[in-house]
């Protein structure tokens, strides 16, 4: 009799258990991504090249973005077997939002468990493959975290359009409820780890010459087309590069260039490459320090276009270093962790600017919202 009785509460316990255990909230970094195998490449270029909100074709968009993703892929491929085979930055995303997740469950007990995904637009994980894997988990609330610092309706804007095209697929009976940080241009943790990465690297310079080193930071090209439409990136750029030469006391002369532009039509410039061929021909330069203001780890932009080929082409690369990336760097990622229990507390579900930013940049969007609310409901 007593043998059954503790077998009825032993079943009842865990019956009530499994009741009470709290769902995860999910923290699903969104980026860009990249093949993390070179077989990988054309996949990932067609995706990109077919996206409209990146790169505006127009009525050509699919053939003419299938042609240039067949035509680049022999290259990009040779690119990523010079950087080891594939991109880093799926290892990276994952590498940071398990480290920002320990930390939010420490810090932010209210949500906790969180667990972390990872969201690429162009490479695997997929936005659909990681929704799915979300609601096999039994997501109820998640963040949308988008790893561009600084806002562009074509990176952005472009993974939120994705995740609510796939949420009508995969989810419309609306599961998992959604809020989104949408730009973080002036994070604390992302300025001083930026400040840190460019003082070490002016620290190989000698003495006599630190305080003239040139800083040149380069950012990601965008279109003009886009420009044009009153998109927020060049401006939150420049104010991430303020920010951080704020925090340095203005201690160098520097810049802000662009790089990676893709076909003939215009985009932002003055353009990296010729930037610093023109400089570092000058005998009155003495040194540049090359920082990659737009990016949250290493992948093809500056592992190969910053590293090797710039290198290669210039007359002196032994006057041009690059600070590192944020990959694993410690304070970058409390950082990151601090801003999503921010976010967690506020109880906003985007930010003020993202209605301006759909209105301006989301003229020409097919299937996608118009207003933020349509994913994310109501903000504060």
């Amino acid at each position: 009799m007593r043998s059954q009785g503790y077998k009825i509460f032993t079943r009842l316990n865990s019956t009530l258990g499994a009741s009470t255990t709290k769902s995860p909230t999910g923290i699903v970094f969104m980026n860009m991504g990249g093949p993390s195998k070179k077989e990988e490449t054309y996949d990932f270029l067609l995706r990109l090249f077919q996206d409209g909100d990146l790169i505006p074709f127009g009525p050509f968009q699919k053939p003419l973005g299938k042609f240039i993703a067949w035509r680049r892929t022999p290259t990009i491929e040779e690119h990523y077997e010079e950087i080891g085979g594939g991109s880093p930055i799926r290892k990276w995303s994952e590498y940071q939002c398990s480290k920002v997740c320990e930390i939010l469950d420490k810090t932010h007990p209210e949500t906790a468990p969180h667990k972390p995904y990872v969201a690429f637009r162009y490479a695997k994980p997929l936005t659909e493959e990681t929704l799915a894997e979300m609601q096999k988990d039994g997501i109820k609330r998640a963040v949308a975290f988008s790893q561009y610092p600084q806002f562009s309706y074509s990176t952005t804007g472009s993974s939120i359009n994705e995740l609510y095209r796939q949420t009508l697929i995969h989810d419309p009976e609306r599961s998992i409820e959604w809020s989104v940080i949408d730009r973080w241009p002036q994070q604390f943790g992302l300025i001083q780890a930026f400040a840190n990465n460019i003082k070490e690297k002016l620290a190989e310079f000698p003495p006599e010459v630190r305080d003239e080193v040139i800083i040149l930071f380069s950012a990601h090209s965008l279109p003009m087309d886009i420009v044009n439409l009153g998109d927020s990136y060049p401006a939150e750029v420049a104010a991430t590069v303020y920010k951080v030469m704020e925090t340095l006391n203005f201690s160098n002369p520097y810049r802000l260039v662009w790089q990676s532009q893709v076909g003939p039509k215009p985009w932002l410039g003055g353009q990296t490459d010729k930037i610093v061929k023109k400089l570092e021909k000058r005998d009155d330069v003495k040194g540049i320090v090359l920082v990659p203001i737009a990016f949250t780890s290493d992948h093809i932009e500056t592992l190969h276009e910053l590293d090797i080929e710039l290198n290669e082409e210039v007359e002196n690369p032994e006057k041009i270093k690059r600070a590192e990336s944020m990959n694993g760097n410690e304070i970058f990622i409390q950082g990151l962790a601090d801003l999503v229990r921010d976010h967690l507390s506020s109880g906003k579900k985007y930010s003020k600017q993202l209605e301006l930013d759909c209105i301006l940049g989301g003229e020409k969007a097919t299937g996608t919202f118009k207003h933020p609310s349509e994913l994310f409901g109501k903000s504060r």
